[in-house]
């Protein structure tokens, strides 16, 4: 049996990564001082709901310098050393950011307990008009990020965060107007486990995706039996062996596989770099290696 081997890369700009640079940027400053308002105002009211998301503020902008780095380094040009790039830096990043939430969301429920057993008097008036004002900044930034959630963990992590963060703060203005109505001050660490409870739902499914990738998962938005069916079905072609599909980073793949050619079948040029036409425009696979096995199927 022979062997022969079909190189075919392909390498184009990513969206989500050197241009959301000034959207990371606005996100990051608005945050920072929505953060302080919180803390402020936080204080003054005696409210956990509100230094808790205060905290949840500050570490949404720890996230956002987190996937901004990742990104850069992301569309690096590969070294020798680094044949692939540092893509796998956004990899990286949603699983540290994952682990960050983690933290949090122990912290959060820690003080919501001790709360519990001795609740404070909380300014519900205040939490009401601060939440409104977070239901403003973390809809705007989960804006900023929502063109280019599609086919980007990094971004999508971000988009998820935020638009969760909307949802918390519209929980505190409920509980700020139920604790003004009711005067009950245990509303307070109530709204503080709701947001330790989004934020866990958050944490999941972004650590999950993040390990996967990590592990050469396959992208779960990659069908490997529907590649597989595609590439048996290339002409002269009569089995595919060894595929393997991983992640070069949260927006591009990786492919190799083995296409067994029976040896009175010459496979063209044209052919080869229509599936790897095909494969980057239709998965996202930019970087594609073919091997043609001489023989029949066994």
């Amino acid at each position: 049996m022979s062997h022969s081997h079909s190189h075919t890369h392909s390498h184009s700009h990513v969206p989500g990564q050197t241009d959301h640079k000034w959207i990371f940027a606005i996100g990051i400053g608005i945050n920072v001082a929505y953060a302080a308002v919180e803390f402020i105002f936080g204080l003054y009211a005696d409210s956990l709901a509100l230094l808790a998301d205060a905290g949840h503020s500050s570490i949404s902008v720890l996230i956002l310098l987190t996937a901004w780095g990742a990104s850069l380094l992301a569309a690096r040009k590969p070294t020798p050393q680094r044949t692939y790039g540092f893509g796998k830096s956004t990899i990286l990043a949603s699983l540290l950011n994952g682990l960050i939430l983690v933290t949090v969301l122990i912290l959060i429920t820690v003080e919501a307990v001790h709360r519990f057993i001795d609740p404070p008097t909380v300014a519900g008036n205040t939490v009401i008009w601060v939440a409104g004002a977070g239901v403003v900044i973390n809809g705007i930034t989960a804006l900023l990020f929502m063109s280019g959630r599609k086919g980007d963990l990094n971004i999508k992590s971000v988009f998820l965060y935020m638009a969760a963060d909307v949802g918390i703060s519209l929980g505190m203005m409920l509980g700020g107007v139920a604790i003004m109505l009711t005067g009950l001050s245990w509303i307070d660490p109530v709204i503080s486990l709701v947001i330790a409870i989004v934020i866990a739902i958050v944490t999941w499914g972004l650590l999950r995706d993040a390990m996967d990738l990590i592990l050469d998962a396959v992208p779960k938005e990659i069908d490997p039996a529907h590649l597989e069916h595609y590439l048996a079905g290339l002409p002269g072609v009569t089995a595919v062996n060894e595929l393997h599909i991983w992640a070069v980073s949260t927006t591009e793949s990786a492919l190799t596989a083995h296409l067994v050619i029976p040896e009175d079948v010459n496979p063209s040029d044209t052919l080869l770099h229509q599936v790897k036409h095909d494969l980057h425009e239709h998965h996202n696979i930019g970087h594609v290696t073919l091997q043609i096995e001489r023989g029949e199927a066994t």
